[in-house]
């Protein structure tokens, strides 16, 4: 009996340029109609592609990691910063008072997908490790940090639960794992992040964690990575430690996959699935479809069939303002993607 691997994209979609010129001429409501019909493509194109399974590409948010703080006024922008390799840096807010709560959940963009949408959905959702950097170095006055996280883990929870209640599988975001090791070379500061994402996990039931996955990269911003320079064998081992079902990994751009692959063999075991990655979204080259099957077909020699799944080794762009790839070569990609997929699928 031929064996069917489960393929999946990551999440983000870059925008179109009349959506980015929308976002710098209007606000609130006025910007409706445009991200309307931004989903509206995205999806259709998805869809045309032959994926088994979809995203809405992230058009609502202004980032993978910052959705959540739509709308609150209690932030300040003199947050941590993010070095990229090629220079260039992202800064996150920071919490200027609390109590902290998210101003939108990611469910409230997944309702309106599942509107339109004729093929499966997945969720993605931000970690609860990344907000957790949200806290300022020095303590805020009447708001301990304590405090603050027993808000953000119920907070992240309930991102969490509502999207599972809508019938989908959720993809939490983990790209500042393999950071942590790079800004904290004990990965005391890794193994924080992963008690903190178990604690969020344990809230929901075995089954439930069957549906919740876990994604990591170096980081993909502007054709530039963060952390892509920190040796797997010090951070994968810890990663599988995270309770969740699923695992998407990025591989494609890794300059030694079989040694990556190693590296995950002993964890791919039980119904633990892990997608690893076959395209990757910081190239421009276009990675054929027998290109993609013989990638597959090299995870094989490592992972069981049972155990493995494909993906995009990243999104296409995490943050609304990144255009380094265009709509047109990301769509290409996972057209390719599921192509290869299922020829190495027809072998298996």
């Amino acid at each position: 009996m031929k064996t069917t691997l489960p393929t999946e994209p990551i999440g983000s979609i870059p925008r179109s340029a009349e959506l980015l010129a929308a976002i710098q001429k209007f606000s609130g409501p006025e910007l409706e109609p445009y991200y309307e019909a931004a989903v509206n493509d995205t999806i259709h194109r998805f869809e045309e592609t032959g994926s088994p399974v979809i995203t809405d590409g992230e058009q609502r948010k202004s980032s993978f990691v910052t959705y959540p703080l739509t709308g609150l006024r209690n932030l300040t922008s003199a947050g941590v910063v993010i070095p990229f390799k090629d220079g260039h840096t992202r800064q996150l807010p920071a919490l200027a008072s609390g109590p902290f709560h998210f101003g939108s959940y990611a469910v409230d963009d997944l309702r309106k997908a599942k509107r339109i949408a004729r093929r499966t959905l997945k969720q993605p959702v931000v970690a609860v490790s990344a907000l957790s950097l949200l806290y300022p170095a020095t303590e805020i006055k009447g708001y301990s940090r304590a405090a603050f996280m027993d808000d953000l883990v119920r907070e992240c929870i309930k991102d969490i639960r509502h999207c599972l209640d809508e019938g989908v599988h959720v993809q939490i975001d983990f790209t500042e794992g393999r950071l942590a090791v790079k800004l904290d070379p004990s990965k005391t500061l890794l193994k924080s992040f992963i008690e903190l994402n178990n604690l969020v996990l344990s809230a929901f039931s075995s089954s439930e964690r069957q549906r919740i996955g876990v994604h990591t990269c170096p980081g993909g911003d502007h054709d530039s990575t963060h952390s892509a320079d920190v040796d797997y064998a010090q951070f994968l081992p810890e990663l599988f430690q995270i309770n969740a079902g699923n695992f998407y990994v990025q591989l494609s751009s890794e300059p030694d996959r079989k040694r990556a692959l190693k590296i995950m063999q002993p964890f791919s075991q039980g119904t633990r699935r892990i997608f690893v990655g076959v395209t990757d979204p910081l190239s421009k080259r276009i990675e054929t479809a027998k290109e993609i099957k013989d990638s597959i077909l090299e995870a094989t020699h490592f992972i069981r069939p049972e155990n493995l799944g494909t993906t995009d080794d990243c999104g296409f762009s995490p943050f609304c303002d990144d255009v380094s790839t265009s709509r047109d070569t990301a769509f290409a990609k996972i057209s390719n993607r599921v192509e290869g997929n299922t020829l190495a699928s027809q072998i298996l």
